[in-house]
């Protein structure tokens, strides 16, 4: 069972990275014709789908960090890898922050703000909805006094 629980944190640990590289990719490289006559035509990739791409990729990305919490939790406990999943939340949050305050210049369209404002909501999400996971599952009492209700 530990096992299952170190690959949860690493599995989060990495869809964390992948989002950061989407993102580096997507507001300092995408729309330079890095794929020459490829580029903008690759099925779910195109132009013209961009705030799908982004529902989906949100909500696959907050669906997986949200769900793994209870079981990398255990694995969490006085662990460098418990400590590593919690701050690697906070790599594609960083990226989108640098994008919007940092690098406005890449953000030439109306598009690209909302999905930079979109990115930050999400990894903002997960950041503090992680903590407030984590804190609600790691409590051993509950405060509930008969006379309370």
């Amino acid at each position: 069972m530990r096992k299952l629980h170190t690959s949860t944190a690493s599995l989060s640990i990495l869809m964390a990275i992948a989002l950061a590289l989407w993102e580096v990719y997507f507001f300092w490289f995408a729309g330079k014709r890095l794929f020459g006559s490829l580029d903008g035509s690759l099925g779910l990739f195109t132009g013209d789908r961009l705030g799908f791409n982004l529902a989906w990729l949100a909500a696959i990305y907050l669906t997986f960090q949200l769900i793994s919490i209870p079981f990398a939790l255990p694995a969490s406990r006085g662990r460098f890898l418990g400590v590593f999943d919690g701050m690697a939340s906070l790599l594609p949050l960083a990226i989108a922050l640098i994008v919007v305050f940092g690098k406005s210049q890449l953000l030439g369209s109306w598009e690209r703000w909302e999905a930079a404002f979109l990115i930050i909501f999400v990894t903002a999400v997960d950041l503090f909805g992680g903590y407030a996971f984590n804190i609600a599952l790691s409590r051993r009492t509950l405060d509930v006094a008969p006379g309370s209700i």
